[in-house]
């Protein structure tokens, strides 16, 4: 198989028949072997079912995948394992290709000798974008373009979004898979549901290998944004979570702690504060919704911090022998 397009599913039924055409409806593939592996997470909508009527009408080029360790992490590697194509590429279950996307990416990874091709992620929105939605929040949304031209990323301030993202099967091997302490679990707004990162930690661990990602604009993509994600409990609980796996899973140690807190996440906190009430005064409620959002951050490192000092006391307590203590 030269490559495989791995679509990770969780009680989104309803996404797959329209994103599924778009992937069969590609061209300049000719003569190329490749498929479509749907790996279903645990969904209890009756994905089965419907991915079933997809093979019916499909054939082969479908194949169903399920993995029972809920999790985005587990279900993108659980995909990797299933194939063992030259290529494979990772798209959403709320994502619509370009009809040459699959085709550019291809060819990006054969001309340029690339480990890793991302392409542009436009946002479809079925309502207009609130006020409070800047330009510069749009990549939350999963807005990801780098202009016309492709170019070779850093992977550190430019690297894929998850949504259009591709990997050579020799940098998979030479990387391993996703950190499953990472990505989406299930579809809620809960603190566990929520955790990110995990994409950028595979771009950074690539780029210490020495690899090599590549942009390129043909292979575009849009995303269907979900009514939830116009809200901005959505944008809060994001940035909340974010802060708090920094501080949960932070593996460097600190000096002085408060609660087994940095202390100087307290005064970044209390400062990030003061600049959300100023613009709040001075521009406005929408305006000032990021700082509001970047406020959250730190709340959630304070609560992440605080919960990584008591489960390191947890285990000192059933062994206390173990390690020196933390200071907390």
């Amino acid at each position: 198989m030269d490559i495989s397009v791995i679509i990770c599913t969780f009680n989104r039924r309803k996404n797959l028949e329209e994103c599924v055409a778009h992937v069969m409806a590609q061209r300049s593939l000719q003569g190329r072997a490749w498929e479509i592996v749907l790996v279903d997470n645990n969904s209890t909508d009756g994905t089965r079912e419907a991915v079933r009527k997809l093979e019916e009408r499909y054939g082969s080029r479908i194949r169903y995948v399920f993995e029972g360790n809920q999790g985005l992490s587990h279900a993108r590697n659980r995909g990797i394992r299933a194939t063992d194509s030259r290529y494979v590429a990772f798209i959403d279950d709320d994502i619509l290709v370009a009809p040459d996307w699959l085709g550019a990416i291809v060819e990006a990874f054969e001309t340029t000798g690339a480990d890793a091709v991302g392409g542009c992620i436009h946002v479809q929105s079925p309502t207009p974008l609130p006020a409070w939605i800047l330009p510069e929040m749009y990549g939350f949304l999963g807005h990801r373009d780098f202009g016309p031209e492709p170019f070779f990323m850093d992977g550190v301030t430019q690297f894929p979004f998850g949504g259009n993202m591709a990997f050579s099967r020799r940098m998979i091997d030479r990387v391993g898979l996703f950190d499953t302490r990472m990505g989406r679990k299930g579809t809620g707004l809960r603190r566990e549901e929520l955790f990110k990162g995990e994409e950028t930690d595979y771009f950074q661990r690539i780029v210490s290998e020495g690899g090599r990602i590549y942009y390129e604009p043909r292979a575009a993509v849009h995303h269907k944004i979900l009514p939830h994600q116009l809200r901005k409990a959505f944008f809060r609980t994001l940035h909340f979570n974010a802060g708090y796996q920094k501080g949960v899973l932070d593996p460097d140690d600190y000096g002085r702690r408060v609660l087994g807190v940095p202390a100087f996440i307290f005064r970044q906190t209390l400062r990030a504060a003061a600049r959300y009430v100023y613009q709040l005064a001075a521009m406005g409620p929408s305006r000032a919704f990021r700082q509001q959002m970047t406020v959250g951050y730190f709340v959630g490192m304070i609560f992440g911090y605080r919960d990584r000092a008591r489960n390191r006391n947890a285990l000192r307590a059933a062994a206390p022998d173990a390690g020196k203590d933390d200071g907390s």
